[in-house]
């Protein structure tokens, strides 16, 4: 993806998709520690089949201008490159939670150890995607056909899954990003026909909208301070369609978005995703805990939109102020040891590869 355009409605999608985790940690997080629910909760509950879904088709989308590399150059842009940042992050935030917090460096080395082997915290994301994109290679080496590989994905995510575990999240999500790397070219497509189309396509979302709420908060869905479970939208196969139908409407919305010009402010979020992604989890619980001791805000919905806007801007102010002042670029942008030899870029190349969006 070295030389391909950057597109506003795939960086809005990246936007939404950031947007839309920051929810669901501050909104649960905020729930966890009073006890209780808030309006926050049903925006959580209601994008619960797509939101990470939609996450991981989006990342395999420019998979394709890639894979066919070698795995020298391959596994230095799609899998080290993820490494990195996990290993780096999962460092920075198990400091600030055992050492910052309570001094136990005991737990600091334990967690570091445990890590290795179970996807650590809100990164387990990042984790996963280096195994994605690493399975992803093999299969194609391997000329393994698409038909095969989403259909026994597919059946794997419909089956009961370990939660939490490498294991676990290879079989609730690899489909989608395997989709997403296979699917390309309709997806593109689709975006294309929706903003020759912009009438049609805002039915179809509506229809979509009318659809996801039904599934999900019918005949009732679980929602509890810490978490939310969904209605028959919870349901093997159910779940699985209805993670497809809103990954694309993410899709069909953010095409529109910038057919009329709207998309900007979220692309330029989708363009930073990752600095999102890897650091919001340190100002969240900031001020979290700051709202409760200072004891203000008593509702839980108010605080939680309040916890959301400032994980989510202080991540971001906090990339715009490192690019500023050119000390700690390490943090979002891999310095040159940390790549493979066989993969390194030229010089141009790597200021192009250099955003934190993938």
């Amino acid at each position: 993806m070295a030389n391909a355009k950057r597109m506003d409605w795939v960086d809005a999608a990246k936007g939404i998709s950031i947007l839309l985790v920051v929810m669901m940690h501050s909104t649960l997080g905020v729930g966890q520690d009073a006890g209780q629910i808030g309006f926050m909760h049903y925006a959580v509950t209601y994008s619960a089949p797509f939101r990470m879904p939609e996450f991981f088709l989006i990342s395999g989308l420019f998979l394709s201008y890639v894979i066919g590399r070698s795995w020298g150059k391959y596994a230095d842009r799609r899998v080290v490159h993820y490494l990195y940042f996990y290993a780096l992050w999962a460092v920075i935030q198990l400091f600030f939670k055992t050492i910052i917090a309570s001094g136990d460096v005991a737990g600091f080395i334990s967690g570091l150890f445990f890590a290795i082997f179970e996807p650590y915290s809100i990164l387990w994301f990042i984790y996963m995607l280096a195994f994605f994109s690493a399975a992803t290679k093999w299969l194609y080496n391997n000329s393994v056909p698409h038909w095969l590989v989403l259909t026994v994905t597919a059946i794997l995510q419909m089956l009961p899954s370990q939660e939490g575990t490498i294991i676990g999240y290879f079989a609730d999500y690899f489909v989608f990003f395997y989709a997403g790397y296979a699917f390309a070219p309709q997806i593109f497509k689709l975006a294309s026909w929706a903003q020759k189309n912009a009438m049609l396509a805002i039915l179809g979302l509506v229809v979509w909208a009318g659809v996801n709420f039904g599934l999900v908060f019918w005949p009732s869905a679980d929602m509890q301070p810490d978490h939310v479970t969904a209605g028959y939208a919870s349901l093997p196969g159910i779940h699985l369609i209805l993670a497809f139908a809103g990954a694309t409407a993410i899709c069909v919305f953010s095409a529109l978005l910038a057919k009329f010009n709207m998309a900007k402010p979220l692309a330029w979020i989708g363009e930073r995703s990752l600095a999102v992604y890897v650091a919001f989890v340190i100002p969240m619980a900031i001020f979290r805990t700051i709202l409760f001791k200072l004891g203000i805000i008593s509702d839980v919905g108010v605080m939680s939109l309040l916890v959301i806007i400032v994980a989510a801007t202080s991540s971001l102010i906090a990339y715009e102020i490192v690019q500023k002042i050119g000390f700690g670029k390490f943090l979002y942008e891999r310095p040159e040891w940390a790549k493979l030899e066989a993969g390194r870029e030229k010089p141009d190349q790597a200021i192009k590869n250099s955003a934190p969006a993938e």
